[in-house]
């Protein structure tokens, strides 16, 4: 069996004794609670959260900002929710997140809060007017609900609960030890790029650890490279300012030099004793592939049919883009259905039968992925599963 590695306790060069370190946690499958006994394996589980800085505080509506917004509404929201809840069920995970300076940033904006819970009012006078719209339609209607409920609690939870605060909301599960929060550079600049300049992926690091330092209280131990690109360059500033840990791409393990000979299936470190853990390749594909991974189940909600772009003009009018650009709302009605024109209604029970069941079958790969490599290696296996945290619930809305 597997249990859950959480990256932030790696303080060893050495891979046995950084092993060594991890007590087991269980893992929640369709089967109820797995619990280890020996230790065969690993799997750890990391987020990337990032957004672009965009603010505009000469215009109440500006169409970027809505990224901001969405992310908030159907990645971040819904993960807080989930962290509690499993936190509530007595379930002991543990799960890293990169959030970078620019989100934090504009998670901070008092300005961008104000904004956000605008932009929530507008989607709820736009779910009532949906309401009374779909009133012929049982289905349509059922949906329609659906987001009023939903987004009637997003600003419940965003004013009354985290007191628009979603860094804050964060850190305290960072503060109650299931959660490590981790830093990236100080504008997601791309190292590899950026290097014909030393001095400015020295100051990406400065920047990303300060931030950090600003809003937790303590120095990250671990950072998301951006684009998860490494220079071996900058080994001796990430080691200057306390960095422990990388997370790089697969490849960066792959052709490192000398050959690793467990490839990603074991961290490996630095000249200057910074460690480095390789993306997984076969659990990427399987949540990130719209066409082969869970992302692309016909179940699932189709995110490109969005009222925005089909509503009447005249009355969509009001909820999108002020000089009148049909953009996202938020509010779709239908769900991929398959490879046609043709869309079904969204059944929210269907998805929810689908994630369930795409979540057993990945633990049983990565259970199977441990299992067979358990037998060729003389040190446990472990399976890195990074991704873009914006996946979870925008691209993939029942990711979280």
């Amino acid at each position: 069996m597997i249990h859950l590695i959480l990256l932030h306790n790696v303080n060893s060069i050495n891979y046995n004794n950084i092993m060594r370190q991890f007590r087991p946690v269980p893992i929640v499958s369709n089967k109820g609670v797995l619990w280890c006994k020996r230790k065969k394996g690993y799997v750890s589980f990391v987020l990337h959260a990032h957004l672009p800085f965009i603010h505009h505080p000469e215009s109440d509506d500006y169409l970027e900002e809505s990224w901001l917004y969405e992310a908030i509404s159907e990645t971040y929201i819904p993960l807080l929710t989930n962290f509690q809840k499993l936190v509530d069920e007595g379930v002991d995970f543990r799960i890293t997140m990169s959030m970078t300076p620019p989100l934090l940033s504009m998670l901070d904006n008092k300005l961008l809060q104000r904004k956000y819970i605008k932009y929530l009012k507008r989607l709820i006078e736009l779910s009532e007017k949906e309401i009374k719209r779909t009133a012929g339609d049982e289905r349509l209607n059922k949906l329609s609900h659906y987001y009023f409920d939903r987004y009637s609690n997003d600003l419940h939870l965003f004013k009354d609960v985290y007191n628009c605060n979603l860094i804050d909301a964060f850190k305290h599960f960072q503060d109650v030890g299931v959660l490590e929060i981790i830093t990236c550079g100080a504008t997601h600049g791309y190292f590899p790029i950026l290097y014909v300049n030393e001095k400015t992926v020295k100051a990406q690091i400065a920047v990303g650890v300060q931030t950090y330092e600003r809003y937790f209280g303590k120095k990250p131990r671990g950072i998301w490279l951006p684009e998860c690109g490494y220079v071996p360059e900058a080994d001796k500033y990430l080691k200057e300012f306390g960095i422990d840990y990388i997370i790089t791409e697969s490849h960066g393990i792959l052709y490192a030099d000398p050959t690793p000979i467990y490839g990603t299936f074991a961290p490996i470190v630095s000249p200057k004793g910074v460690i480095a853990f390789g993306r997984d390749i076969e659990s990427s594909q399987q949540v990130w592939s719209s066409i082969d991974g869970y992302p692309g189940d016909f179940n699932y909600r189709e995110f490109y049919r969005d009222i925005g772009y089909e509503a009447d003009y005249d009355y969509i009018k009001p909820y999108i883009a002020h000089n009148g650009v049909r953009v996202h709302t938020g509010i779709k009605y239908y769900r991929i259905t398959g490879k046609t024109d043709f869309k079904d209604y969204y059944n929210i029970q269907w998805a929810k039968d689908s994630a369930e069941r795409q979540a057993g079958h990945f633990l049983d790969s990565r259970t199977n992925q441990i299992n067979n490599l358990s037998q060729y290696m003389d040190t446990p296996p472990i399976i890195l599963c990074p991704y873009d945290a914006e996946l979870y619930g925008h691209w993939w809305y029942e990711g979280p």
